[in-house]
């Protein structure tokens, strides 16, 4: 039976001044340097975004330490001043690493519970001058790994392949999962070309990149404990559904914004199109679904800032709430833009694949379901 837990705190789930302070600098500095509309110049560039642009989100915002404690060189904010940043980037679409970096890496690190592991990487990541992600954190398959570990006369060196991982290509450190003789560790590796073969994958959502990466004897240090590993990952897969939750509620903000100025503005008949009762009643549809993903985003938000045991199931909630929202809000985005909202100068396609490669990212929603199922004890319920 499910055992229940302490309830989260109301005024968690409400967005505080210094958030809301946070929430519109965000705003203006991407509306500045970062739209959508500039997109397409940053994948061009040879990492696939703009550095300058990540250099002054962490010096001058300070977006990548904000959920990194000041003993490792971060603000010691929580996890709802992050998410408060990911939604604003989701809603920009911003393509560089932001989320494998300070949704996934600085998590793992965390959870880790590995002190010199935190104090040689987090202060890079909370500067802006490390990328880094993670492998072999498989949601779907969490007892298939594919990265073998070994150790040698100068250390652990890692073998095998894991495929799509976020910015796999680019990120200066891996935290990689890797099968031991003794089972499961965290190691992270800092790959280097002749031990570490990398090969950019063709994604459906180009603004977030992915790769094969392929070790070959590449060198690695043990992060945590061997006791602590899978607890360390689970609780990094959850952290990383409620970051992409943020993010999609963001760009689904966007989505409906944007189709409601067009309905507006665009006139057939001698009146807007918006003050069509059917054109109102999909929008309607889209705010409704946007406010209760806004509601799952921020408790599951609520429960990784408090570090709550009722994060699993809050996780995934929001991973299902939160990608069929996005599905619903691109496909207005696009039908209700009529002709424009097909081509490829027009944004709308691409939150439209932002939308479809997110609903896969951390299992699909099927699996959530599954998973949310046996956590509140439904599963077994209808199997006896």
């Amino acid at each position: 039976m499910h055992r229940r837990h302490p309830e989260i705190d109301p005024q968690l789930l409400s967005e505080t001044e210094e958030q809301r302070q946070l929430r519109t600098v965000l705003r203006d500095f991407y509306t500045e340097a970062s739209g959508p509309e500039d997109v397409r110049k940053h994948l061009a560039t040879p990492r696939g975004y703009d550095e300058v642009l990540w250099t002054r989100l962490a010096g001058e915002i300070g977006v990548h330490g904000l959920a990194v404690p000041e003993e490792y060189g971060g603000s010691g904010f929580t996890f709802a001043e992050l998410a408060v940043a990911l939604e604003e980037s989701g809603r920009a679409l911003y393509c560089a690493p932001l989320l494998p970096t300070v949704a996934l890496a600085a998590p793992a690190l965390l959870h880790s519970g590995d002190r010199a592991a935190c104090e040689r990487h987090l202060p890079r990541i909370a500067d802006g001058t490390l990328t880094a992600t993670v492998a072999g954190f498989d949601a779907d398959d969490p007892d298939s790994i594919d990265v073998t570990a070994e150790q040698g006369g100068s250390g652990w060196v890692l073998r095998g392949r894991a495929d799509f991982v976020l910015d796999g290509a680019g990120a200066d450190l891996i935290l990689v999962r890797a099968q031991t003789p003794a089972g499961p560790r965290l190691f992270a590796c800092e790959p280097a070309p002749d031990s570490c073969h990398r090969t950019p994958r063709r994604v459906l959502d180009e603004t977030r990149r992915q790769a094969l990466v392929e070790f070959r004897g590449a060198p690695a240090t043990t992060v945590g404990t061997a006791e602590g590993t899978e607890a360390a990952v689970s609780a990094t897969l959850d952290t990383g559904r409620a970051a992409l939750a943020a993010e999609q509620v963001g760009g689904s903000g966007h989505a409906l914004d944007a189709t409601v100025e067009f309905a507006a503005q665009r006139h057939q008949f001698g009146r807007p199109i918006g003050s069509f009762q059917a054109v109102k009643h999909r929008l309607a549809d889209v705010l409704v679904a946007l406010e209760a993903a806004r509601s799952a985003s921020a408790y599951a938000t609520a429960c990784t800032a408090a570090a709550s045991p009722q994060l699993p199931v809050a996780a995934c909630a929001a991973a299902v709430v939160c990608s069929e929202t996005f599905r619903l809000a691109t496909a207005e985005y696009v039908q209700l833009h009529g002709g424009i909202g097909f081509t490829w100068e027009h944004p709308a396609h691409l939150y439209v694949r932002r939308a479809r490669s997110g609903e896969v990212l951390f299992g699909t929603t099927d699996r959530h379901r599954v998973r949310l199922a046996e956590l509140i004890g439904l599963a077994t319920r209808s199997a006896a």
